[in-house]
């Protein structure tokens, strides 16, 4: 079982920065790509950033320079830092990994989602 929890949302001004976090946490071979999306109400959920093991990066048009997207495997963990934010920015951002799990003969990967943290970029 595995379990991607999400944390560092909250309410912060226009220009303002804020810095996500996903731990990954139960019994997990390896963790592969991780990526962060976001969905604002009324709207699709979209792709923000995306990493992949090997620390390869993409990123929407809308992230690029301002959004910035790391790892730390050892913590099972990936950041999202958010710089010079926007109200255009505030919707529920999730945490994505692809996650392999089993024993070497029996292994499975299957995407794993958090429950969304909340970011509010408001006056």
């Amino acid at each position: 079982q595995v379990q991607l929890v999400e944390s560092g949302g909250g309410l912060v001004q226009p220009g303002g920065s804020l810095r996500l976090s996903c731990a990954a946490s139960g019994r997990m071979f390896s963790i592969d790509a991780m990526a962060w999306y976001r969905q604002a109400p009324g709207k699709e959920r979209e792709l923000v950033a995306g990493i992949s093991s090997g620390g390869s990066t993409n990123y929407a048009e809308f992230a690029k320079g301002r959004f910035t997207i790391s790892r730390d495997n050892a913590k099972n963990t990936v950041y999202l830092q958010m710089n010079s934010l926007k109200p255009e920015d505030t919707a529920v951002y999730y945490c994505n990994a692809a996650v392999t799990t089993g024993q070497p003969m029996i292994q499975y990967t299957n995407n794993y989602w958090g429950k969304g943290t909340l970011v509010t970029v408001s006056s």
